[in-house]
């Protein structure tokens, strides 16, 4: 199944942290799942903006200023919308 890119989507759709591009600006709608709590914890919450820096893996992407890395599980966990 081809990944959905940020590009491809309207400003409406949301997607996974892990379907985002690279590089794409982003706002955090829901998290959801066993890692909420955890994620919550480094400063992931609904409405924060994030960027996606790189993926694979293990992201990296930026959250108040301050950039960190979460494994792709916790990445799908967390579902945001193009920033516009």
């Amino acid at each position: 199944m081809k990944p959905v890119r940020a590009r491809d989507l309207e400003a409406d759709s949301a997607m996974t942290l892990n379907q985002a591009r690279v590089g794409c600006d982003l706002r955090i709608q829901v998290l959801t799942g066993p890692g909420c709590e955890r994620l919550r914890d480094l400063g992931f919450c609904e409405q924060m903006p994030v960027r996606k820096l790189a993926g694979g893996r293990n992201l990296l992407c930026s959250v108040c200023g301050t950039r960190m890395a979460i494994s792709s599980e916790l990445a799908e966990q967390v579902f945001v919308k193009v920033a516009v």
